[in-house]
């Protein structure tokens, strides 16, 4: 299921049935959901903000059009849906997906499906690094077990013995089990070496064609690869590499949106707005103007 939505709005609903359990960071802004988590400062370190585990079914829902969180979810039983990319796809059992900040997203459980998940929610700084990067997969395969029980390791250790250095080693485990699907290591080099150049020249004209020659795979070898390492097809990865530069440019420089536009390649301002909105869920000259709200 790959449908575009249509205009949403913040939401937060949870099925009285929902089962949540989790740690916060210190100095959390409150939520209803989080409250009763035990608390850890060392999350604080790795700019988490809360991690859990969850058990729902639907309605359950959230949507944040004002992301400033980078969201890890991975999918322990059942399936839900996510919105990445401004379309609407399955997350079923055994594949994870990644939420940057500052863009549009929303998740939540399907008719009839129960689903089973663990999160990581980092916080993200201006400043701060990126975890996804150029190469970073959106959606795709992904053991859940070692990270679910990572989770439970330190929910145990916060909410008991609360021992600093196995806190420290749980917490250690859960961002690098996070790092195992955002920064992956099993991508071939001419993968990586693409998107590089990709990145590097957003302006030039890329195409299916071009592509594949860059990288020395036929089309459809360049297709599959990108939809089994990315989760995205080969021209979905450039459109994402352009509207996160965009977004860079719209939120740290003067320029115009017709210089900003042209800058990752897009003559027209108005096409370039058009896709902007689709994936980041603002037109360009409000996501500009407005300042961020924490989720």
């Amino acid at each position: 299921m790959n449908d575009t939505p249509t205009e949403l709005v913040d939401v937060t609903i949870h099925n009285p049935r929902t089962q949540m359990r989790g740690v916060r960071a210190m100095n959390v802004e409150s939520r209803p959901w989080i409250e009763g988590f035990p608390v850890c400062q060392i999350l604080n370190q790795y700019q988490i903000l809360h991690i859990g585990i969850q058990e729902t079914q639907a309605p359950t829902k959230i949507v944040r059009t004002k992301q400033t969180t980078t969201y890890f979810l991975a999918c322990i039983n059942g399936q839900g849906r996510v919105l990445i990319d401004g379309r609407w796809r399955v997350c079923p059992e055994g594949y994870a997906c990644l939420l940057p900040a500052h863009t549009l997203n929303a998740f939540e459980a399907m008719p009839k499906k129960k689903w089973d998940f663990c999160w990581v929610c980092y916080q993200r700084p201006t400043e701060q690094r990126p975890i996804a990067g150029a190469t970073t997969p959106v959606i795709t395969r992904y053991d859940p077990l070692p990270l679910r029980s990572a989770i439970l390791g330190l929910m145990y250790e916060s909410g008991g013995p609360a021992q600093p250095h196995l806190m420290r080693e749980w917490t250690d485990l859960i961002h690098e089990y996070v790092l195992r699907f955002a920064q992956p290591s099993n991508q071939p080099d001419q993968l990586k070496i693409l998107w590089e150049r990709v990145e590097a020249n957003l302006a030039s004209e890329w195409s299916l064609t071009r592509l594949a020659t860059e990288s020395g795979y036929s089309n459809e070898h360049l297709r599959r690869l990108c939809q089994r390492q990315l989760g995205r097809s080969p021209m979905h990865q450039v459109i994402y590499l352009r509207m996160r530069r965009a977004a860079e440019l719209l939120g740290s420089t003067e320029l115009t949106i017709e210089a900003v536009a042209q800058s990752i390649g897009y003559q027209n301002p108005f096409v370039f707005s058009n896709a902007f909105t689709k994936w980041i869920g603002w037109r360009p000259s409000e996501y500009r103007r407005k300042k961020f709200i924490k989720a």
